[in-house]
């Protein structure tokens, strides 16, 4: 039976999981791209199947745009086979998006550029509510004007990342070989609107042509040290410029974290 191909857009919540990449059918470290291939074989009755995504999230990433290619010998209507996976998937992975595709379709190479928020409050106090998605980043104390000044501050920083740049002081070394070079096309520090949850919970959105290992982590990580005052914006620049032994800081915590969307030449992915 002829292969069918399809492209489909999985949201997730990373908190139980060691990331997206596929560790194996023993399933002790449960990833997210396991889940879904479980759920594609059992869908296929047990044929032959493949799930290969944009990119590769750590663990405890959270997701609102993955992309990924599924592969199955079932023929299914694709709005039938995204019925079908969400019933099988665990409650915090869905499939919210699936259209035919080409065989030859390959959603990390082809992709042209991709967009992570890294959530974050500054409040004394984290919500409840927040805890697996929002990183808790407190600038200040009840008594201390640093939170104000600190935002101010890794905000002008953030303009310091745009550009084509070597990341290697903000990423580890890729054993692949690949050139640690990347290009940031935008890095924005903005306040989430008001929802209940706690008044300084802020965002920082990087859209870039992809990301290294750690990348976009170790970048926040290094944002917040700015915002602490405890490094400026030219040690930022001096790392860029010349790649450094010494990280800057430590890597920002994975559960703020969240891929948003991944884009494609003439492709609009609808969720």
């Amino acid at each position: 039976m002829a292969e069918q191909h399809y492209r489909v857009v999985i949201a997730y919540k990373g908190r139980d999981y060691f990331g997206w990449q596929y560790l194996g059918d023993a399933g002790e470290k449960p990833t997210v791209q396991f889940e879904i291939l479980k759920a594609l074989r059992k869908i296929s009755k047990y044929e032959t199947c493949q799930v290969a995504g944009a990119s590769r999230t750590d663990a405890g990433v959270h997701a609102l745009g993955q992309v990924a290619k599924l592969t199955t010998p079932l023929q299914i209507a694709p709005d039938k086979l995204q019925t079908g996976m969400n019933s099988l998937l665990p409650r915090d992975i869905r499939m919210v998006a699936c259209a035919r595709c080409a065989p030859g379709f390959n959603p990390n190479r082809e992709a042209l550029s991709k967009t992570y928020r890294y959530y974050f409050t500054i409040d004394v106090l984290c919500a409840p509510l927040l805890g697996d998605l929002v990183a808790h980043v407190p600038l200040a104390t009840s008594n201390s004007g640093v939170g104000a000044c600190g935002i101010q501050s890794m905000e002008a920083a953030c303009d310091v990342f745009v550009g084509e740049h070597n990341f290697s002081s903000f990423s580890v070394r890729d054993v692949s070989g690949r050139s640690p070079i990347r290009t940031v096309a935008s890095l924005e520090l903005f306040k989430t609107p008001e929802a209940g949850f706690g008044e300084g919970v802020y965002c920082f959105e990087i859209k870039g042509n992809g990301f290294l290992k750690y990348m976009v982590r170790y970048i926040v990580g290094s944002l917040f040290e700015v915002g602490r005052q405890n490094i400026g914006a030219a040690a930022i620049q001096a790392a860029l410029a010349q790649p450094q032994p010494e990280k800057l800081s430590a890597k920002a915590k994975a559960k703020g974290l969240h891929l948003i969307k991944i884009d494609y030449e003439g492709l609009a992915l609808q969720r």
